[in-house]
């Protein structure tokens, strides 16, 4: 699989080296390291470079509005603290039960489509 430096993903991809080093220290594009350490771009993460791109110019958002939402996607008490702020209810506890689930979710439509 062919690998790119930093300097050779920004080229591909229009990103400076210096926010492909941000990017990386959010976590939204995560290179592969070298055995000397060097960052090596494959062509998933050009590709994730460019659907950021795109994603930023289509619906104008910005790093830290995606950066925020990865952080959903991987902190789940994070989360369900959001959720809960959201809908103004409780998100059940952790080891409950499908139908708590399944209540809560419920509910939670209904204040959503009465807002």
């Amino acid at each position: 699989m062919q690998t790119y430096t930093v300097s050779q993903a920004a080229e591909r991809t229009g990103w400076s080296p210096r926010m492909l080093r941000y990017l990386e220290s959010t976590g939204l594009v995560v290179p592969e390291r070298s055995a000397a350490g060097y960052r090596r771009y494959g062509s998933q993460e050009l590709e994730l470079l460019r659907g950021l791109a795109e994603l930023r110019r289509r619906y104008e958002v910005e790093l830290d509005d995606v950066a925020f939402v990865v952080r959903l996607r991987r902190e789940p008490e994070l989360r369900a603290a959001v959720e809960s702020w959201l809908t103004g209810a409780t998100v059940p506890a952790e080891g409950a039960s499908e139908a708590d689930w399944i209540e809560w979710e419920q509910r939670k439509h209904e204040r959503l489509l009465v807002a």
